[in-house]
């Protein structure tokens, strides 16, 4: 499986060049499912951020408007009331999965419950996530990202990879996203973190790790 691990979406040359790479072909010539339902699951979010996810009006985290040759919108909290006939099929033909930042743990919920998480495994799509959108790969998030809870609780998420995500590293609009601060959340995790800035992103193929940045970012084993 590819996947794109964005802090907050394709903001430079190098994330981007790394985009078109995993996708084998330029961005004009790939069908693109975007996935807003994160926003949801995050109180100052909801309908707005969503809304600006899908329209492409968030020009500080490029994602949907890139120019892809076709953009649908999987909104998950709907599969669950209609076929799988209406919607897999959709899914298997596109060539990217982007997903929207918000509540990683909401988003994780959602993916098990409709399906999409069991599906992942089989689709030859890319899944390029965005802040939350990216930590739901992740087998765990740590108590400092808990927003939205599921009946069950705790902080566990998909565990596609075996790192964990810190994201919006020194983010001057998130002063609590400073080094020190992520520095002591790296180190409470169970498994080796990537603690990432906005210009960096986190490429996996079929397990392989590599980092695309043109700013800053950490790697921290407990």
């Amino acid at each position: 499986m590819r996947l794109l691990l964005t802090s907050a979406g394709i903001r430079n040359e190098s994330i981007q060049e790394a985009l078109v790479g995993l996708l084998g072909k330029p961005i004009a010539e790939c069908d693109a499912l975007c996935i807003p339902t994160a926003s949801y699951g995050q109180p100052e979010g909801g309908p707005s951020s969503a809304w600006r996810f899908v329209s492409g009006n968030q020009p500080n985290c490029p994602m949907t408007g890139l120019g892809w040759k076709s953009l649908g919108v999987l909104e998950l909290t709907a599969l669950p009331s209609i076929g799988e006939d209406l919607w897999v099929p959709l899914v298997r033909q596109a060539d990217v999965l982007l997903a929207n930042g918000g509540d990683a743990r909401y988003l994780s919920y959602w993916m098990q419950r409709s399906g999409l998480a069991d599906l992942l495994p089989t689709l030859d799509a890319v899944w390029v996530g965005l802040s939350a959108g990216s930590m739901v790969m992740t087998p765990s998030i740590g108590e400092e990202f808990v927003g939205w809870q599921p009946p069950t609780g705790g902080d566990r998420t998909l565990g596609v990879v075996d790192f964990s995500i810190f994201p919006h590293l020194d983010n001057e609009m998130l002063p609590d996203n400073c080094l020190a601060e992520a520095e002591k959340w790296a180190a409470k995790m169970p498994q080796p973190s990537y603690l990432i800035d906005d210009e960096t992103a986190i490429k996996v193929i079929d397990g392989q790790v590599g980092v695309v940045s043109e700013e800053h970012w950490r790697h921290f084993t407990p």
